[in-house]
């Protein structure tokens, strides 16, 4: 019997080495890997110039305590609200620490603890991440969650409209639900939250855990709508596959956060700095993320033409689902694992793809051509 716990149902191949998009298990078998270990190697596996950043920094210094100034954290926050509303930043380890980050800030902040979120929306495994998350799967077992959570039914303006009162302190939710299945904001729906938000002075949480840094095409998935959030999460494809998260907020909000009210103590290392300072050298610059949306569209182009039109194709950039309808989707995802591909779902019935974001036109084309296999 193993001595680690069961809480992770693992696949069949055991990854050992990668390099851009391509990954190898331990028999020497290849794989194109359309997971980036969730949405996190946005630049793909072992990136050269991330490569020389961590063994640079690694010989300098590893950790120090945030009673110290980092210097990697000041640049970095820099990169991240440059020509943004957003006037501060706040790194920790996840996602889960940056949403609880985000819950603790907008309660303290406004002195109000009613919080609303929505259903199938997914904010991470932390108890109060965890009461924000619109899935019983994610609660159950677990006893009573953290309270003041209103979950509500997804770009459902009426449902929204119906439920705001003084009480609540803030919305939170995601441009697009990845674990819930790839499910979008429609403009109606971000129009009414930012006409909501501005007429009672609620707060607006957006996490971009998932679809920032580039993911969806531009620098974040907001950028895209009419919304201007008070705060942004982030985690994911900010380290490129090194563990960070951050918290940006508008600058109103920074005299909530004083000294000893938050903190962690790995978070914000010069080693996670060292990283996130390249993920966003590259990934911020407009060509790179020209080509994302360019990757994008010929991605979803490939997949409607070659696919039946009984599949839908959802999400944005390089964050797209293939909708199943009622079938479940966990034998294609093993089907494909057998023949090189590797993919992970999104809620029982839509498949998950997310290349890195420096994934070729060639290896979209074999993928699709795996995909045709299983689906078709």
């Amino acid at each position: 019997m193993s001595a680690l716990f069961g809480n992770y149902g693992q696949r069949r191949a055991q990854i050992v080495k990668g390099q851009g998009t391509v990954v190898e298990d331990a028999n020497g078998k290849q794989y194109l890997d359309f997971t980036s270990g969730i949405a996190v190697v946005s630049l793909g596996h072992a990136h050269p110039a991330i490569v020389k950043a961590l063994q640079a920094q690694s010989e300098q210094l590893w950790h120090i305590s945030n009673l110290f100034d980092i210097v990697g954290q000041e640049k970095v926050a820099q990169k991240l609200v440059a020509d943004t509303h957003f006037a501060h930043a706040f790194f920790c380890n996840s996602g889960a620490e940056a949403n609880e980050a985000a819950i603790k800030l907008a309660r303290k902040y406004t002195g109000k603890h009613h919080i609303i979120t929505f259903e199938k929306s997914f904010h991470g495994r932390t108890f109060g991440a965890m009461s924000a998350t619109g899935q019983s799967k994610i609660h159950n077992g677990f006893g009573p969650l953290v309270e003041k959570f209103t979950i509500l039914p997804f770009n459902d303006v009426a449902a929204l409209e119906a439920a705001i009162d003084d009480s609540v302190a803030a919305i939170m939710l995601e441009m697009i639900q990845g674990e819930g299945g790839v499910n979008s904001v429609t403009p109606e729906f971000a129009t009414a939250i930012a006409t909501i938000c501005e007429e009672k002075g609620i707060l607006l949480i957006v996490d971009e855990v998932q679809t920032g840094i580039g993911r969806t095409g531009t620098r974040y998935a907001y950028e895209q709508t009419v919304l201007k959030p008070t705060i942004v999460t982030l985690a994911k494809g900010l380290g490129g596959g090194f563990p960070v998260g951050a918290m940006l907020g508008i600058a109103e909000l920074y005299d909530t956060f004083n000294a000893g009210t938050h903190g962690t103590t790995f978070g914000g290392n010069p080693l996670a700095m060292s990283v996130a300072e390249v993920v966003l050298e590259h990934v911020f610059e407009p060509a790179f993320l020209q080509q994302v949306q360019e990757l994008s569209h010929y991605f979803v182009e490939q997949l409607t033409q070659q696919l039946p039109s009984s599949y839908t194709i959802q999400g944005k950039g390089l964050l797209l689902g293939i909708g199943c309808g009622e079938t479940e989707v966990a034998p294609y995802i093993a089907q494909a694992e057998e023949k090189g591909l590797l993919l992970v779902g999104a809620g029982p019935t839509v498949i998950r793809l997310l290349p890195p974001l420096t994934v070729s036109k060639s290896e979209i084309d074999e993928a699709v051509a795996i995909l045709k296999t299983i689906l078709l």
